[in-house]
This record gives structure tokens, sequence and C-alpha cells, in this order.
């Protein structure tokens, strides 16, 4: 798993924290502390796994003597009804881990799935699949791997990672040639500018300026093609904004370079998986 383990533990005590409070008023008043058990996870639809050693984590933190056995691992494509992972350990641990897992194990598993889906629309054109910055706070790193888990790749990070000119940093840094200028006097030599375009007169300009990657935002398919044929390789051509399942194969076959998604990460459809716990 390509996450730090400090990461990982920190944003599960947080979750753990908000949902048992102090106590688990059900659990606790009814499940004697030792009694032992079993659980799995369960598919309930078609999908790609993800997150399951971030879900299993969960019951680690919370009982010493949990163990499981994975059955799959991420980047699986699972079918209904397939039984993903059996756990075992104390039983009020496996219920009060219960939602916290499930809830980061579905939200992942459904990221993984829309970008898989993605990815297959654009085979055989040169288009890649990314995500953006639209995440949900404090799980950024948990929701980009969850693209390359699908096959998608990574846009930047966080602010720090690349410099990009949004149009409201066009419209107060006084134009696309003028930002860019003043980036170029200030960034390390390692640092990429990318610019948003809105017609086929700023590419123009960004091309001139010599813009590493120029978004083509929202921009029609006759005018995404028109772009590709005036850059010719001169940049990377990055396609976003109003994107859909259905208009994706036709974006990628205008021959960008990159198609970023928004979708992928903060209004994905959760895969659902359940967990059952064994008849005591």
């Amino acid at each position: 798993m390509l996450l730090n383990q400090f990461y990982v533990d920190d944003l599960i005590k947080r979750a753990l924290q908000e949902d048992i409070n102090y106590l688990d008023v059900t659990t606790d008043y009814l499940i004697p502390s030792d009694q032992m058990g079993s659980a799995r996870f369960l598919a309930k639809a078609d999908g790609v796994l993800c997150g399951l050693e971030v879900a299993l984590r969960v019951f680690e933190l919370l009982d010493p003597h949990f163990t499981y056995t994975a059955y799959h691992k991420d980047g699986d494509d699972l079918s209904k009804g397939t039984i993903i992972a059996e756990l075992s350990g104390r039983v009020g641990c496996l219920l009060k881990g219960e939602r916290t897992a499930l809830n980061l194990l579905q939200h992942l598993s459904g990221v993984a799935t829309a970008t898989r889906e993605a990815v297959r629309l654009v085979e055989g054109t040169r288009a890649s699949i990314t995500d953006t910055r639209k995440t949900l706070p404090g799980l950024r790193p948990l929701q980009k791997y969850a693209v390359t888990v699908g096959g998608g790749r990574n846009h930047r990070f966080n602010l720090s990672d690349a410099a990009m000119l949004k149009d409201n940093h066009i419209d107060a840094g006084g134009g696309i040639t003028k930002a860019i200028s003043a980036l170029r006097s200030k960034l390390g030599h390692t640092v990429k500018i990318e610019v948003e375009t809105r017609n086929l007169q700023e590419l123009q300009e960004a091309l001139d300026v010599g813009a590493d990657i120029i978004m083509l935002d929202n921009m029609s398919i006759d005018m995404m093609r028109q772009a590709v044929e005036i850059t010719a390789g001169r940049a990377l051509l990055e396609a976003s904004g109003g994107i859909t399942q259905e208009t994706l194969r036709q974006v990628a076959q205008t021959g960008v370079d990159i198609i970023s998604i928004g979708a992928l990460t903060h209004s994905v459809k959760a895969f659902d998986i359940s967990m059952k716990i064994d008849n005591q």
C-alpha cells in the first residue's frame, strides 16, 4: 500500500473517536467484553476493491486479538456475493469498528470502481484519466490512492506541487502572458506551469509564452480537436469540465493527453459492501 501508516492510523483514530465518543451504549451493555466471534466482508454488487488494509486496520487498532483471512486485494474486480475477507476477534470490537471500516472500504472501492470504468472507456487512445483537488478534507491521500488502484493517475496533491493558473489567477494577475512571466521569474526549475484556457485565443497565448500544460476548460469536442492541432505536441493538453461517462470517449478521441474528472472523488457512488457477524 502506498500510504503512510501514521496517516492511516491517525485518520482511523479520529473517525473512531467521532463515532464511539466514550461509550457504545448498545454494544458495551449487550456484549460481554471477552466474547469472541467472527464476521466477513461481503460484496453486494460488482466493482473494484480498494481500502481493504485500511478497513482491517480499524479492527487491529481496537482489538489486540483481531485476526483475519483476506481472499482478495486492492485492485481486484469483485462480483456480487464475493466473500472479501473473514474476520475474527472480540465481538464487541467487531461491532464498534463496523461502520468506520465500511465507510472507508465502501467509499474507496467506489472511487476505484468509477476510475476503472473511466479508464476502460478511453482504452486505445492516448488520454490518461486523472483526479483533481476536489477531494474530501482529510481524505485526499486515500482518495488519490483509490484512483491509482482503479488505474488512473494523480493530478497535483496540493498547491505546492505545481503552479496552476486558473481563471481567477489569470484575471487577478493581469492576463496569461503577464502571469506566466511573473511565475517564471520566481519558480524553481523543477516546478511546471499549467494554465487554464477558455478559448483558442487563450490557448495560443499560453503556447506563445511557453506553458508546460494547458487545460482546455469546458471546451466543445470540436474546439478540443482544433486545440490539439494548434498545439502539435508543444505542450500537454488536459481536458476538464463537464465531462460525463457519455462524452468521455469522444473527448479522449480528440487527442488530448489528460482528462481530469473531479467526480471521481467528490460525488462518487459508494460500492455496496456489507459486514456480517456470524451467529453466536
